[in-house]
């Protein structure tokens, strides 16, 4: 679950938490629960803006301590229309 949620943050800057969780049959409090972990862990940021959370995956701190690390993993991560280029 939390590979797939940076997976979806990857590619848009600055989104909500919620849109990013739109289509997850997942409960509001694990989903809460899964962004905790991964902000602690260093792999995305979080801000507050009004009453929403934005997200963004911190690519550029992790390519430079990790270089090369991220696509591959989020490439994986892909379902599979999108990973073999059909979808």
């Amino acid at each position: 679950m939390r590979l797939e949620l940076v997976r979806r943050a990857q590619g848009r800057l600055e989104s909500t938490c919620a849109a990013l969780a739109d289509g997850l049959d997942v409960p509001a409090s694990t989903l809460s629960n899964h962004w905790r972990i991964l902000r602690e862990a260093g792999l995305i940021s979080m801000t507050v803006d009004g009453r929403h959370r934005r997200i963004r995956v911190r690519a550029d701190d992790l390519g430079a301590r990790f270089p090369g690390l991220l696509d591959p993993i989020l490439h994986y991560a892909a379902p599979a229309s999108a990973a073999d280029g059909s979808g």
